[in-house]
C-alpha cells in the first residue's frame, strides 16, 4: 500500500519533482547493478500474512486498532480495512529446518496474539475473503485510520474521475459499483519474499510467473464474496478490479492496469523498475529530502526512497522489491498470488511448494520460459485463479523436457532438497549497463506450451464434460485440528465456504 504518508494535497508542481526524482532514483539503482553493491552472502526468505478480524457471530469486526494494541507486538501492523492485520514473520534462511522454523513461529505469534485479541470479543481468521463480507461492511467508515489509506483512495478516484464497477461471472455473476476502495481490503494474501542477487532476480522472477497458475491451483481457498459463488479464487479478479484506476475509456486504448501480471520475460531486474516508471504515473507524489545522486557518490547506501514508494502502488503479483537492511542494499522477489490461510500448516506447504519450484527452475539450464511464452503463463493463471485445481491438473507431459514431466510437486521437491539455503547460487544472467535496458520479445518459440480456450494453457485438461468451471476437490494438506487458535474458522464462516465447494455429485465437502 505504499511507505507512510500524511494527509495531504499534490500539486502540479509535486508531481512534476516526483517524476524528476524517480527517475533519477532509476539512474541511481542503474548505477549500484553495475557496481554490485548488494548484499548476496546471506539470502533470507520472509512471510507476510493478511488476517480477517471477526467477532463471535463471524461478522467482520472493525477493530483492528483496538486488537493491534491489545496483542502489543510489532510484527502485527495495520492493514486497509479496520478488519484486517498483517503479519511480518521475521526473515531466516531457508535450509536444514527452515520450514519448520517458520511455522513454529507463525503457530506461536498468531496462538497468541488471538488470546489477547478475545480479550475485546475479536478472533483472526486466515482466508482469501472473508465469506460473511456483505456490501455494508466496505464502505469509507471501513478504512483505517492510518491517513495513508484515506490518501489513497483519494488519489485512485481522482486518477479514474468516476466510481468503481465490479464485474466478476464464474459460477455466479455479482456486478456491483464501489465509491471507495474497500473491496480491496477483502483481499487478504500471504505473501512470499525471497532475497537473491541481483544476477538471480531475472531467473526466479521469470520462474515464479512461469507457475503463477499452477500455484495459485493448488491454494484457492476463496471462491465467496458478496455471497455469490464466483471463481475458485476469486480474490485475483476482485484484487485487479477494487484498484483500477483506469476508466473504460481509457482501458479501450490499452493502458496498462496496476494490478498487473507484466507482459513479457525479463533479463534483469531493471527491466521491472524501469517499465514501472516508464509507465506508471505516480499515486503519491511525495518526495524525500535525500539525494540519491549525493548518497551514492559519497559512498552511502541511498534510500531511493521515490521507487521505493513509486514501486510499492503497482501491483505486481510477483513483484521486485528493494530494501536496506543494518546497511547493506538487497533485492527480494515478492510472490504475492496465494490467498491467506486456510491453516498455517497449509501457508507453510504452499511456501515450501513455492520456494522448491521456483529454485529449480531457476537453476535449470535449460530454463521453462525459453520453451513457453509470457502470454501462455498470464492465461494459465487467469484460467487455474477462475477454474482451480480440477482445470491446471499437470502441466503438459508430452511438451515439457523430460526432466519436468513427472509434474510440479517432483520438481518442487528436487529444488527443496538441493543443498544450500534458496537464492543462494549465482544466477545465470550478468546484468550490464547495456543489459539492463534489454527488452526480451515475448514471441511463440519452439516447443511453446499451448493449449485450447476452455483449459489453461499448457496444462492438462480434466476429466468430465468441456465449459463449465470445476467444482470442489480433496482436502488441503493441512485440516481444521491442526489449526492453531488464532486461526480457528467459526462454524458460520464454515457453512458458508463449504457452499462454495458443492461438487457435481450433490455432495459438499469443505476445505478449511
Amino acid at each position: 500500500m505504499g511507505e507512510d504518508v500524511g494527509v495531504r494535497t499534490f500539486s502540479r508542481e509535486d508531481r512534476a519533482r516526483y517524476r524528476e526524482k524517480v527517475r533519477r532514483c532509476l539512474d541511481v539503482f542503474a548505477e549500484m547493478l553495475r557496481e554490485s553493491r548488494f548484499d548476496v552472502d546471506r539470502p533470507m526468505t520472509g512471510l507476510e500474512i493478511e488476517l480477517n478480524l471477526v467477532d463471535e457471530a463471524s461478522n467482520p469486526a472493525m477493530r483492528n486498532a483496538d486488537v493491534l494494541a491489545a496483542i502489543s507486538d510489532p510484527s502485527f501492523q495495520t492493514e486497509l480495512g479496520q478488519f484486517n492485520v498483517e503479519i511480518n514473520v521475521p526473515p531466516r534462511r531457508l535450509t536444514g529446518t527452515g520450514t519448520a522454523d517458520f511455522e513454529e513461529t507463525v503457530r506461536a505469534s498468531l496462538n497468541a496474539a488471538e488470546v489477547k485479541a478475545r480479550t475485546i470479543g475479536a478472533h483472526m481468521v486466515m482466508i482469501g475473503i472473508l465469506p460473511t463480507l456483505r456490501p455494508e461492511h466496505l464502505t469509507a467508515e471501513t478504512l483505517s485510520a492510518n491517513p495513508r489509506y484515506k490518501l489513497l483512495n483519494e488519489q485512485i478516484f481522482a486518477a479514474r474521475g468516476e466510481d468503481l464497477p465490479i464485474a466478476i461471472s464464474g459460477v455466479e455473476r455479482l456486478a456491483v459499483t464501489a465509491d471507495t476502495i474497500t473491496p480491496e481490503a477483502a483481499c487478504t494474501s500471504t505473501q512470499f519474499h525471497l532475497q537473491v542477487s541481483p544476477a538471480q532476480v531475472a531467473d526466479y522472477w521469470n520462474a515464479a510467473q512461469a507457475v503463477a497458475g499452477i500455484q495459485v491451483a493448488v491454494g484457492a481457498n476463496s471462491p465467496l464474496f458478496f455471497g455469490r459463488e464466483l471463481w475458485r479464487e476469486t480474490r485475483i479478479p476482485l484484487f485487479q478490479q477494487a484498484t483500477d484506476t483506469r476508466s473504460e475509456e481509457i482501458k479501450a486504448q490499452g493502458v496498462r492496469p496496476r494490478v498487473w501480471f507484466g507482459e513479457r520475460w525479463i533479463t534483469s531486474v531493471f527491466d521491472l523498475f524501469e517499465e514501472n516508471v516508464r509507465y506508471f504515473p505516480a499515486l503519491l507524489p511525495v518526495c524525500d529530502p535525500e539525494d540519491p545522486t549525493q548518497a551514492l557518490a559519497a559512498g552511502e547506501v541511498p534510500n531511493l526512497a521515490e521507487l521505493r514508494l513509486h514501486n510499492g502502488t503497482i501491483y505486481r503479483w510477483n513483484r521486485p522489491v528493494y530494501d536496506v537492511s543494518r546497511g547493506r542494499p538487497h533485492l527480494r522477489v515478492e510472490n504475492r498470488v496465494l490467498p491467506a490461510g486456510p491453516t498455517v500448516l497449509d501457508t507453510i506447504a504452499n511456501g515450501a511448494f513455492y520456494f522448491g519450484l521456483v529454485r529449480a527452475l531457476a537453476e535449470s539450464d535449460r530454463p521453462l520460459w525459453s520453451q513457453m511464452s509470457f502470454s501462455a503463463a498470464e492465461e494459465n493463471f487467469t484460467s487455474c485463479a477462475r477454474h482451480g485445481h480440477r482445470r491446471a491438473g499437470v502441466l503438459a507431459r508430452s511438451r515439457l523436457p523430460a526432466r519436468h514431466r513427472a509434474g510440479a510437486a517432483p520438481v518442487a521437491a528436487d529444488g527443496a532438497s538441493r543443498p544450500g539455503p534458496v537464492g543462494a547460487r549465482p544466477g545465470r544472467t550478468r546484468p550490464t549497463a547495456r543489459h539492463h535496458r534489454a527488452a526480451l520479445h515475448d514471441r511463440p518459440q519452439r516447443g511453446e506450451l499451448a493449449g485450447g480456450d476452455a483449459a489453461p494453457v499448457g496444462v492438462g485438461r480434466p476429466p468430465g464434460p468441456a465449459g463449465g468451471a470445476a467444482r470442489g476437490g480433496p482436502p488441503l494438506r493441512g485440516s481444521h485440528a491442526q489449526q492453531p487458535p488464532g486461526a480457528r474458522v467459526a462454524d458460520p464462516l464454515r457453512r458458508a465456504y463449504s457452499r462454495g465447494r458443492t461438487h457435481g455429485d450433490g455432495s459438499s465437502r469443505s476445505r478449511l
